[in-house]
């Protein structure tokens, strides 16, 4: 047996000594991450206290494996089960800002466009802005917040997602005359357009979307609009689909003639809406609903 010399044992004792060193450093290196507003916030280490204002973004964070760093969410937020039981404070358009503050957040995730963010920045909270219009930016989203949470495979996370979304597609018989299609996303009649991340998912599952490009992501269309495309199919949620027939000219539409009229639940509603985790789950929803109208 070769005993070590003292030589070596001093080398190894050196070696040792210096990468003790080196590891608060290692460990304390910064989290840097950019929002939607080209504001960048550093961290010295991963954020633990969340608060996320935006049920897209709680659904982001959860399926990125950090459910347990949320303490508190707005009244939307519904998924997963477990974020239900936690502080709600508000919503996008009325932030409750003493309710926030009170949950000492790490960082507050917000909507580009809610209320309060610059009330909660005066108060020294760090706010993240985020919002996603469309598949790309809802990728991108997802890989900032794998960057603030120090999450390494968020890219696969996506990659999951999107062949979840092709897997769905493939699987759906296309037809030689695809249906026109209007899709209302809420009250007011703001539809879906193509560059939308509904819209795009409409394209991608064989759907010819009566709104133009032109028009934007969420446009407003003027009813009759709606009358004058005459789409084969409507797709709406429940909150919004009563007295569908009562609105002016429709009765005298293809989609409403032949009742080719997808109603989502609200919870379908829910998860057709947010870009993010759900959208391979979206996918299968509106394929069903494809599928069903489309054999009348």
């Amino acid at each position: 047996m070769i005993r070590p010399t003292w030589l070596t044992l001093r080398t190894r004792w050196l070696s040792c000594l210096l990468w003790l060193c080196a590891l608060p450093a290692l460990q304390a290196a910064p989290v840097r991450v950019t929002d939607d507003r080209g504001i960048t916030h550093q961290w010295a280490q991963p954020p633990q206290r969340i608060v996320s204002v935006l049920p897209s973004l709680t659904e982001t964070v959860c399926e990125l494996g950090q459910c347990h760093r949320l303490v508190g969410v707005d009244r939307y937020s519904n998924h997963p089960a477990s974020v239900r039981r936690l502080p709600q404070v508000g919503g996008g358009i009325d932030p409750q800002i003493e309710s926030i503050v009170a949950l000492r957040p790490d960082v507050v995730l917000m909507s580009s466009s809610s209320r309060g963010v610059d009330r909660l920045e005066a108060l020294g909270l760090k706010v993240l802005t985020f919002e996603a219009r469309n598949a790309p930016e809802a990728r991108r989203v997802m890989l900032r917040l794998g960057e603030l949470l120090q999450v390494n495979d968020a890219p696969r996370v996506w990659q999951a997602i999107e062949d979840g979304v092709d897997q769905v597609a493939r699987a759906l018989p296309r037809t030689d005359r695809p249906l026109r299609a209007y899709y209302e996303v809420s009250t007011g009649g703001y539809a879906a357009g193509p560059s939308s991340f509904i819209g795009e998912l409409m394209t991608r599952l064989g759907l010819q979307n009566v709104v133009g490009p032109e028009q934007g992501p969420f446009p407003r269309i003027n009813p009759e609009f709606v009358v004058r495309a005459d789409p084969d199919l409507i797709l709406i949620g429940v909150r919004n689909a009563q007295g569908l027939e009562n609105r002016p000219g429709w009765r005298s539409m293809r989609a409403m003639k032949a009742q080719r009229v997808c109603v989502f639940t609200a919870d379908e509603s829910d998860v057709l809406v947010r870009p993010g985790p759900r959208m391979a789950e979206a996918a299968r929803i509106m394929a069903r609903c494809i599928q069903q109208q489309g054999a009348r």
